[in-house]
């Protein structure tokens, strides 16, 4: 898509513009903008400016009315911001149209959203999924003046200015890329497939930790199973799924999985981007939604995991909700949370607080799923013997002549590997 330009400026400078339609309260587009400006520090642009505007009625050419979109345009200039962030969805020609007017890069959500997602993924299946999700982002805006803050950062200039030869070699390439990289995921997730049906043919007990983004989903993790995933105060810190063991004080074991965070408004390329990663929670045995007990909206957050896991086909599965972060509120506020949320579990994973009762009803979740079977095997068959030991609890243990007889609390899939052996049950 044409030269590659380094540069060694600094951070470039954001002028951030929140939407407020007719179905935003004031509270509600505060808080918008508030989470914008997470993102884009993420994203790690410097903030200059910002400011919401309210749409009553959406403009076809700039999405806001052509005053509004001048008073923007001075007001990022008196910031001397590079570019502008919109905090919504552009149409490829809506973006076009602003970076004509300002003569600045002109970004939405969802390119604020790929582009932090592409500076996380560290696996070969999380960059090709995010590579994929850019290409066919990119592929209808092949006419803007630059890929987004090329002209700032570095990369790939775009095509103003080129004609319509240059667009269409443009845009083969775009889509050679996007045939590429689906024939390279498919790969990748064959893969990922394989390790599926391995974990199920030892079939330990499977919990999901999901949760809006920066909850505290991998701290989570590090502290019940010892884990060392990368923890940082940033969203998306997480893109790769982890998965630990975590010992129970029944003696069972837990395969706990750490998972992407979601967020309101999550792209649903993304959301088809990370699919096969993402259907790993409908496949789990029940969630840890964990919660940032400490934010200003926390139903909201609750509202958009729901929306997603609904998705991704997970939206029926149990789910242990845990608010995390506890250690930043008073009594009163610890209160209030429990009276509307009782089943919910309170904990700190900076401080260990309420840990061990978390731990507790994952055991007994976990034993819920449990069946007390006797049965008997041949003796030499050692090895369903030692896979009932280590996927349950054995209570009685006879040889008798040529066999064992066993008694065990042990998961359904358990007894179903045992019948498919051919062991008979009395």
């Amino acid at each position: 898509m044409g030269e590659t330009i380094s540069t060694s400026l600094p951070a470039v400078k954001a002028y951030l513009v929140g939407i407020r339609t007719t179905d935003i309260s004031k509270t509600d587009a505060v808080n918008l903008l508030r989470e914008l400006e997470n993102l884009v520090s993420t994203m790690g642009l410097r903030i200059t400016g910002s400011q919401t505007a309210v749409v009553k009625m959406p403009h076809p050419a700039l999405l806001v009315g052509k005053g509004k979109a001048e008073e923007i345009k001075e007001k990022a200039a008196d910031a001397d911001a590079d570019c502008i962030v919109i905090d919504t969805d552009l149409t490829p020609s809506q973006q076009r149209n602003w970076e004509h007017l300002t003569g600045l890069a002109v970004i939405d959500r969802h390119e604020v959203i790929l582009d932090i997602f592409a500076q996380r993924a560290s696996t070969r299946e999380a960059s090709l999924q995010i590579s994929l999700a850019q290409q066919e982002y990119s592929l209808p805006r092949l006419r803007r003046a630059w890929t987004h803050l090329s002209r700032q950062r570095g990369g790939q200039r775009g095509t103003r200015g080129e004609g319509e030869a240059q667009l269409e070699v443009d845009r083969r390439l775009v889509l050679k890329r996007i045939a590429r990289i689906k024939k390279e995921l498919k790969k990748v997730e064959s893969h990922r497939e394989t390790q599926r049906k391995q974990r199920l043919r030892e079939p330990l007990p499977t919990a999901s930790i999901v949760g809006y983004t920066n909850a505290g989903k991998s701290s989570l993790l590090n502290l019940l199973t010892g884990a060392t995933v990368g923890v940082e105060n940033k969203l998306f810190a997480t893109l790769d799924p982890t998965t630990r063991r975590l010992p129970l004080p029944s003696g069972r074991e837990l395969l706990v999985t750490d998972t992407v965070g979601f967020i309101r408004r999550l792209p649903h390329d993304l959301i088809e981007a990370f699919k096969a990663t993402l259907e790993e929670t409908a496949l789990a045995d029940f969630l840890i939604q964990v919660v940032d007990a400490s934010s200003r909206e926390i139903e909201v957050h609750m509202k958009s995991t729901a929306s997603v896991l609904e998705m991704v086909g997970a939206g029926d599965e149990p789910v242990v909700t845990v608010f995390n972060k506890i250690d930043l509120l008073s009594e009163n506020e610890r209160s209030t949370l429990s009276v509307i949320h009782p089943e919910a579990f309170f904990l700190s994973v900076k401080s260990g607080e309420g840990v061990e009762k978390l731990v507790a009803e994952l055991d007994k979740m976990v034993r819920a799923g449990f069946i007390t079977e006797r049965f008997s095997v041949p003796s030499s068959r050692t090895d369903l013997v030692a896979m009932v030991h280590r996927e349950g609890v054995v209570l009685e243990e006879k040889y008798v002549d040529s066999r064992i007889d066993i008694k065990a609390e042990m998961p359904l899939r358990v007894k179903n590997n045992l019948i498919n052996e051919h062991i008979a049950f009395t």
